[in-house]
């Protein structure tokens, strides 16, 4: 059931307000979709759901009851030949309102209404394949975060051995020049000390 209306009516006048409607219908049916503000958004999806359904009976009397707000032939024969038949295996819903956020001059809330064309079935398996997509796009992010934490740790091993291979030859270059430079050993300081004797 659709929420019922609430605050001032739409242009002022009931007669304002249903042509409002029927040409936001027949524009939401020529394009597709429709930007427009959201109060205008949520007043016409019930009419636009009930025209759509009565398009998809087909029949004439249906044709002609749509006839009666969609005054535009081309635009019911689109309706009746085009958007029926795509809707066909949903049972309700043929409309989405999508916030788009303010309107620049005068701040209204604004949306886009628009006519579902997928399939169920295809909305079906986008919703199902949306947690898979989202878990796989993590699982790469969480591989990839610890791979680079791994060849961090990778690159500062290396350092580490570098930093211990340089210590090691830097204290053998130490302890080579000094019994290179003449720094005595105890066997080389008994004889210079028998030598002096």
């Amino acid at each position: 059931m659709p929420k019922p209306t609430k605050g001032p009516r739409l242009g002022g006048s009931p007669t304002h307000e249903r042509i409002i409607l029927r040409n936001l219908a027949t524009q939401l049916f020529e394009h597709g979709r429709v930007t427009t503000t959201e109060t205008k958004a949520r007043r016409v999806q019930p009419l636009a759901e009930k025209l759509i359904t009565k398009a998809k009976r087909g029949d004439l009397a249906s044709r002609r009851l749509v006839l009666q707000s969609i005054t535009d032939q081309s635009v019911v024969h689109t309706l009746f030949a085009e958007i029926a038949p795509a809707l066909e295996g949903r049972e309700g819903g043929y409309t989405r309102i999508t916030k788009i956020g303010p309107r620049k001059g005068d701040n209204a809330p604004m949306a886009i209404i628009e006519v579902i064309t997928e399939s169920v079935e295809e909305s079906r398996a986008n919703r199902a394949k949306a947690p898979r997509a989202a878990a796989k796009s993590e699982a790469p992010k969480a591989e990839s975060k610890s791979k680079s934490k791994a060849t961090k740790s990778e690159e500062e091993a290396p350092a580490v051995e570098d930093t211990e291979e340089v210590e090691a030859t830097e204290a053998a270059d130490v302890e080579e020049p000094t019994a290179e430079a003449g720094a005595t050993t105890s066997e080389e300081a008994t004889e210079e000390a028998a030598d002096e004797k």
